[in-house]
């Protein structure tokens, strides 16, 4: 039950990270200490959508990890480490993708 709680905890956090990113009027940034000033992006608002979406999607597989691991720690333990050592890496990717889609 902690497993899920905290799991729900972080997933709640990346998630209102997604929510702060869809509702900027400015480009939301991606790596810390960093802005993205407006002149850099063409459409700020799919900008923020497309980063809205990413920062989602990792939200909702460290939810699904924490759900998983209710039902059986070890697949949770599994699913969750699959997230944080392979998603990161891919958020990475993904962003550089949506920034050079975005760049004015």
């Amino acid at each position: 039950m902690l497993f899920l709680l905290i799991c729900l905890y972080c997933a709640a956090i990346f998630g209102g990270i997604a929510l702060w990113a869809y509702k900027r009027r400015d480009p939301a940034h991606f790596w810390a200490g960093s802005t993205i000033k407006p002149e850099e992006i063409a459409d700020i608002p799919a900008y923020n959508r497309a980063i809205g979406r990413m920062w989602a999607t990792f939200a909702g597989g460290m939810a699904l990890s924490g759900v998983i691991g209710a039902a059986d720690a070890l697949i949770g333990g599994i699913v969750l480490g699959f997230v944080c050592a392979a998603g990161i890496p891919i958020m990475i990717l993904v962003y550089g993708r949506i920034y050079r889609k975005y760049s004015a």
